[in-house]
């Protein structure tokens, strides 16, 4: 408005019949039109009589006119403002409309990022002390039920930028109002904060863009949830959440909120001071709360193991948009939402970082006792390969999260509650790979505890081969995993599973083939004639109980993995089936000159190897070994 000079009383007088003919206390017309919504002409007329009941305020001021002029253009100006406040509500009102779905879901498109899903049978939070479940990992990348509209509009734009604000596509500033009704917005603004109707403008402006930005959080599906509420909620149903709020948080930041923005600043920028700030956040502070409330609850919640990977995406979408935060908070009276945000991701780094430390206390201290039924791979060994196989996947971000080395133990500690692990065999890694091999230095330390609740020393072996061949095709079979833990360790573990291979078949097959040793039979006398054969007899059934016993037992026992169950009977046919064949050749023709040969030569060559193809396969098989017609 530029200034002119004081209204003569003729003009004056018309002034004030426009302003009371639009009075709606006083006129049914007036309450029943709008004049925005009428001719332009008639909009122009009554702008132009505000403005010159707001000069003669002024000129009155400067003459000192009297009580009675004051009064009377007191009364006007205040009818004027209701008037325009009621025309500015109406204007807001007719042009908010919700924001189309495909604007909501586009806050970067063209990219996308995938989410894993750590879950276990446990629906509570539980603390690092936790039992072994089972364990699955799936790419789920935010698919979501169909049947949510919610869930469909956010099923198009998972994404993640770091692009700073208004310099790529990650922000999207829409038109949110037609660009006619926004400057019929700024004049009744820039009159109503002239006649020092400032605090009602933005209250007028801040209630009804607020319902706009609420209509928007609930076509994303974001929910009106305390702290306390999101805490109290079973995980199962917090992490379908957590992965709805990263891809709504998107959405928020880079379009609603940033179009609320912009709307401000075209309407109320430069007509005083941080006005178009401060109508900025009576919009958006609350909905902007309400948006970071449900992080923070994440990030001070109880800890636990399957915590970790969703409190990892909450983190690094949180951290993709800090830029956009930002920038779009970027005026001091919005400082409290840029500095919610920053200590969020703080607190869910520090989170990380608590679960992973507790997660290796627990790994320590698993204290199932009873042992695993055939000497297969334990529960826990599942669960903790595919935990770390997934958190190599997050190698990334762990990394920069990470940066200290495990608390170890070591081999000058002496302590036996705890493994030795040397960081010096270990150089050049970086602190999470070392907190990865941590973790499978005292899983293996576990297990051998566990080992020893066998009462049979061939089952603990072949119960440490099992879980230690685990351990390394979960290592192999995940080439993150594999470059973080390194060759050197993993021909290391290599050896270990080998030597468990190599002590089992000590525990069990010495005592086979000790019977099939030639000491003991010969009397004194020619070597060819000077065999006993009493003691051949009981050497033969010595040989049969023995063996029976071992494969009525060892069929029973399991090696889940073909190759490596393939690869045991081998080296134990290779042993067994030569000495068997020699010491059958050697003595034979005694037994059958004797009494009754079938009740000592039980079992030719052939029925032993077909005996042997019985071992590790879990099942128990019939008494009797089968045997071949003779």
């Amino acid at each position: 408005m530029e200034a002119s000079p004081p209204s003569s009383p003729p003009e004056l007088d018309a002034a004030e019949r426009i302003i009371l003919r639009w009075d709606s206390t006083a006129s049914e017309e007036a309450r029943e039109r709008m004049i925005f919504e009428g001719h332009r002409d008639e909009v122009d007329r009554y702008l132009q009589a505000v403005d010159e009941i707001q000069r003669s305020m002024s000129a009155a001021s400067l003459a000192a006119a009297s009580e009675d002029e004051q009064a009377k253009l007191n009364s006007a100006i205040q009818i004027a403002m209701a008037r325009l406040e009621d025309e500015f509500r109406n204007i807001l009102l007719n042009h908010t409309s919700p924001i189309e779905p495909d604007s909501l879901t586009s806050a970067d498109p063209g990219s996308s990022s995938s989410s894993h899903r750590f879950s276990t049978d446990h629906g509570n939070d539980q603390s690092a002390e936790f039992e072994v479940d089972d364990f699955s990992a799936d790419d789920d990348g935010g698919s979501t039920p169909k049947s949510s509209s919610a869930d469909e509009l956010l099923r198009r734009g998972d994404s993640s930028n770091t692009s700073s604000y208004r310099s790529t596509s990650s922000i999207r500033e829409l038109d949110l109002i037609p660009s006619d009704a926004v400057i019929d917005l700024r004049n009744i603004a820039e009159r109503m904060i002239a006649a020092g109707y400032l605090r009602e403008c933005i209250q007028v402006y801040g209630s009804v863009r607020k319902s706009a930005v609420d209509s928007s959080f609930r076509r994303l599906g974001i929910e009106k949830l305390s702290i306390g509420d999101v805490q109290r909620l079973q995980w199962e149903e917090l992490e379908a959440k957590i992965r709805r709020w990263i891809r709504a948080a998107k959405a928020c930041i880079r379009i609603v909120f940033a179009s609320e923005k912009k709307l401000c600043e075209q309407i109320f920028q430069g007509i005083g001071t941080d006005i178009d700030d401060a109508c900025f956040m009576e919009t958006v502070k609350g909905p902007a709360i309400q948006l970071f409330n449900f992080a923070e609850a994440i990030s001070i919640s109880r800890r636990s193991p399957e915590k970790l990977f969703k409190i990892l995406d909450l983190h690094d979408a949180l951290l993709d948009l800090i830029p956009d935060i930002d920038s779009v908070f970027e005026s001091k009276s919005s400082e409290s939402i840029r500095i919610q945000a920053a200590e969020i991701l703080s607190r869910l780094a520090e989170a990380a970082r608590g679960i992973l430390s507790e997660f290796e206390n627990a790994v320590l201290r698993e204290p199932s006792r009873v042992p695993v039924p055939g000497g297969t791979i334990h529960p826990l060994t599942r669960y903790v390969m595919n935990y770390i196989a997934l958190i190599s996947d997050y190698k990334q971000i762990l990394n920069e999260l990470i940066v200290s080395k495990p608390s170890t133990g070591s081999r000058y500690s002496g302590d036996p509650t705890t493994p030795d692990m040397e960081f010096a065999e270990l150089e050049g890694k970086t602190p999470l790979a070392l907190h990865l091999i941590w973790i499978i230095v005292i899983l293996q330390f576990n297990l051998d505890g566990k080992s020893k609740h066998y009462k049979d020393a061939s089952i603990a072996h072949l119960f440490m081969m099992n879980n230690v061949h685990y351990i390394v095709q979960k290592i192999k079979g995940s080439p993150e995993l594999r470059e973080m833990i390194g060759d050197d360790y993993l021909r290391k573990m290599t050896g270990k599973f080998r030597q468990a291979a190599t002590s089992y078949q000590r525990a069990t097959w010495v005592k086979v083939l000790y019977c099939l040793r030639d000491e003991g039979l010969h009397v004194s006398g020619s070597f060819s004639s000077g065999v006993s054969k009493s003691a051949l007899r009981e050497r033969f059934k010595s040989f049969n109980a023995i063996f029976e016993e071992v494969h009525r037992t060892q069929a029973t026992w399991l090696v889940p993995d073909s190759q490596l169950r393939e690869e045991l009977r081998i080296s134990i046919s290779e042993k067994l089936i030569p000495a068997y064949r020699s010491f059958l050749g050697r003595f034979r023709s005694h037994i059958e000159s004797g009494k009754h040969p079938e009740n000592y030569i039980k079992y030719s060559v052939e029925d032993l190897e077909t005996a042997v193809l019985d071992f590790f396969e879990g099942y128990s098989v019939s008494q009797h070994l089968r045997r071949r017609s003779n």
